[in-house]
């Protein structure tokens, strides 16, 4: 039986100040990766998710529970893991006055690559990130995005088994981002492994995930597909009549669906399970009035986000 890229249980994470005081970050954090899926970790700032990232990618320790990275302990085997995962971080520092093929022959160096096998694992990271154009670029000349991408080029040097990307696009321009979101899919789909991926930001999820594991205060509130989160928290379908005349408001608010109302003169939204179950409904309890819009809006992970956050 094929192993779970990750298996954690009751994890905890506490840090000590120099005054003594104990502050635990992560309480308690159970979940499963599966093969071959993005999963998500979702939260405000602060919610505890780069340091779950830490942990999964061995980089510290938790003081409770267990955790298997690929069929390894993550604490006894944490060398052999460190082989055959790789990280992608917020905000990419490198060495300054190295280029671009500099910088990752370097790195694939201390992945243990050496002569022809390092070579060419740089010049087919350059070309799949599109980086040739800047191969004798200094790091410190490149743009935020180009460094992003150079970060992403690093991470797969080594065909990692398991990808971390934390938090990948804080502080990219908007078509950045989504051009970097676009090739964290095609790195996914063309690799075919499962990516761990941090961020707070909702279309990236929206766009990536799988499966989400919502964070608040180091503890996991929610964990599911983005479809079934937002069914679970009843976040149905907005839809937002403006009309003239008068509409039978209490009538609306008892149809089967409805699960929330908010009237205003002239203005209606409401929020419904299904729209094709019950529009049709909606609107026959408007024949006193004139309807002049009616706009409908889905859910996303915007308002999940916002629910969960309360």
């Amino acid at each position: 039986m094929t192993e779970k890229p990750i298996k954690a249980a009751g994890i905890s994470k506490i840090y000590k100040s120099f005054l003594g005081k104990r502050a635990t970050v992560l309480h308690d954090i159970s979940l499963d990766v599966e093969e071959g899926e993005i999963f998500g970790l979702l939260g405000p700032n602060g919610s505890g998710k780069t340091t779950l990232i830490s942990i999964f990618s061995t980089l510290i320790f938790p003081e409770r529970g267990s955790l298997s990275i690929l069929g390894m302990d993550a604490r006894r085997d944490s060398k052999e893991i460190r082989k055959v995962i790789n990280i992608s971080t917020a905000k990419p520092n490198f060495p300054w006055s190295l280029t671009v093929r500099e910088n990752l022959r370097y790195y694939g160096m201390l992945y243990g690559l050496c002569g022809s096998a390092l070579s060419q694992a740089v010049e087919d990271q350059i070309d799949a990130f599109e980086l040739g154009d800047f191969r004798d670029m200094t790091f410190e000349n490149l743009s935020t995005g180009l460094k992003q991408r150079l970060s992403l080029a690093k991470a797969m040097l080594n065909h990692p088994r398991l990808l971390f990307l934390d938090e990948p696009t804080t502080g990219l321009d908007p078509d950045i981002s989504i051009k970097t979101r676009r090739l964290i899919k095609r790195i996914h789909e063309e690799e075919n492994i499962p990516v761990v991926l941090s961020t707070h930001y909702m279309p990236e999820a929206e766009m990536l995930c799988d499966r989400i594991a919502f964070l608040r205060n180091g503890r996991i509130v929610a964990m599911d597909t983005p479809s079934n989160l937002k069914k679970h928290l009843g976040l149905g379908e907005r839809i937002v009549i403006t009309y003239e005349g008068s509409a039978d408001i209490v009538a609306i608010q008892s149809l089967p669906g409805v699960l929330a109302i908010k009237s205003e003169i002239g203005r209606l939204e409401i929020v419904i399970d299904r729209v094709e179950d019950s529009l049709d409904r909606i609107v026959k309890l408007f024949c006193a009035a004139k309807i002049l819009n009616i706009t409908i809006r889905e859910p996303d992970l915007e308002d999940v986000f916002l629910e969960l956050a309360r």
